[in-house]
């Protein structure tokens, strides 16, 4: 294994953390806070550490695939160790394990935190905040792939590692053409967000702050009430519109707007998501009509935020769901587990792997009626290829056993069930909130020590799709 190449990338990646450090020192700047010492030496550091092998690592025109799971694995690993460190440097609620949570919280766009007052940190700290969303929305080592001038084998090996197979059903293009089209598609939704949302009132801090977040599917918020802070339906509303369509896959959105025939009109697996979260809506908005003293439109208005927020993995929030009926919970955890769709920014089990399993039901069912037929499982009219069908099975079956393992682990600390199953769904999910003690307009505070660990592993492994984790495993044994 080339060591050297190794260090080389994760260079760029220190010195990509470093410009949003700096970005965030220059705002701390602005506004003469506390936070300006921590965010420029934080930012030196990052551009020292990515600068050396820069220069002094040769660039080599082959990696082969266990340099380029290294180069994932490792790079995700070191920006979360790197964002910890204007955290600790700033004090406050950030101690060691505080500072590791929030950064792996935010770099895996899972929005989970263990702050209790989110306004008393400074401007730059926030601003850094919610960029650790937006590098880690798009993918810190699709950034690299993006701006390295690499030989086509390189980004081809990096690309194969960090994007799944499930994820390039919908791509129809070259790793670096896909590489640009994400590229394109993020920034767009994130600048139209931020000016939509500043044309209803909310001024460009805000609206830069939580774009980061909507787009990357994140949920931190400047606000200690996230979203409910605004009590503006307008707000709202262009949020939700943001969120689903940062839940699609970006190549559909892609050739949506190019006007090609692949679109997100015409896939199915688009009207399926929609379909499921306008059921869940549905039925959520009946409930707490009937249990709660809620108007149909107020239950409607509550309802469509939190299954759109939780279905796509974004986490903000309007209200505080652990005071529903536990019917309405227990819908918000399966969109908790199901999530939004591959080739999106979304984490976690991801809808077309639950399409796909429906389908492959529908297979199983019918040859049980006609042991001799031969069935074809189908998406849009396209034949699931028969490796995929198997990875789909195994991903699921490893996923469901991750969060059950974790929610045992988090029992032993005396955590309540509730509490520990729905941090185990919304870590691996990278959702953010879950119910009781972790509820969404709650936090991980009160957790202990060695139970927030866990959780930032089962956030990496939600995000790296486990199946890199545990090839890096079998690669190094």
């Amino acid at each position: 294994m080339q060591k050297e190449i190794i260090i080389k990338h994760l260079g760029v990646v220190l010195l990509l953390n470093g410009v949003f450090l700096f970005i965030s020192f220059l705002i701390s700047l602005l506004y003469n806070e506390t936070s300006i010492i921590p965010l420029l030496y934080s930012a030196i550091l990052c551009g020292i550490l990515g600068v050396f092998p820069m220069i002094f690592v040769e660039q080599t025109e082959h990696i082969n695939f266990s340099e380029g799971l290294t180069i994932v694995v490792f790079g995700w690993i070191i920006t979360c160790l790197v964002g910890m460190l204007p955290y600790i440097m700033w004090g406050g609620e950030f101690t060691i394990i505080n500072a590791w949570f929030e950064s792996v919280s935010g770099f895996t766009t899972t929005g989970s935190t263990i702050l209790n007052d989110i306004e008393s940190l400074p401007k730059g700290l926030l601003f850094w905040r919610s960029s650790t969303h937006w590098i880690g929305g798009i993918g810190v080592i699709l950034f690299v792939l993006l701006i390295l001038p690499q030989s086509k084998g390189q980004r081809v090996t990096i690309y194969n590692t960090e994007i799944s197979n499930l994820s390039k059903m919908n791509f129809r293009f070259k790793a670096r053409k896909i590489v640009q089209i994400l590229a394109i598609v993020y920034i767009t939704l994130t600048v139209s967000e931020t000016l939509i949302l500043m044309s209803f009132g909310i001024s460009f801090f805000d609206a830069i702050n939580h774009s980061f977040a909507t787009i990357a599917t994140g949920g931190f918020s400047t606000k200690n009430l996230s979203i409910a802070a605004f009590n503006n339906t307008g707000v709202e509303i262009v949020i939700m519109i943001f969120m689903v369509l940062s839940g699609i896959h970006f190549g559909l959105l892609y050739s949506t707007i190019l006007f090609r025939k692949e679109n997100i009109f015409k896939s199915s697996l688009v009207r399926a998501f929609i379909l499921v979260m306008a059921t869940g809506i549905l039925l959520i908005t009946l409930k707490l009509v009937l249990s709660e003293n809620y108007t149909f439109w107020q239950a409607l208005r509550y309802a469509s935020f939190q299954v759109i927020s939780l279905g796509t993995t974004t986490g903000f929030a309007t209200t505080d769901t652990a005071s529903w009926p536990i019917f309405t919970q227990v819908v918000l955890l399966y969109f908790t587990i199901q999530c939004a769709m591959t080739g999106s920014t979304s984490g976690g089990l991801k809808f077309d792997r639950i399409f796909i399993f429906f389908k492959l039901l529908g297979k199983q069912i019918n040859l049980l009626k006609h042991p001799n037929g031969v069935f074809v499982a189908k998406i849009g009219g396209k034949k699931i290829d028969g490796k995929l069908e198997q990875q789909t099975l195994v991903f699921i079956v490893l996923y469901i056993t991750t969060f059950f393992t974790t929610t045992i682990l988090l029992t032993a600390f005396d955590i309540d069930g509730m509490t520990a199953f729905s941090a185990s769904v919304a870590t691996i999910g990278n959702v953010g909130p879950g119910f009781e003690g972790v509820s969404s307009l709650g936090n991980y505070a009160e957790l202990p020590s060695m139970a927030k660990f866990i959780l930032t592993i089962n956030m990496l492994l939600g995000r790296l799709e486990i199946f890199n984790i545990l090839a890096l495993i079998m690669i190094k044994k």
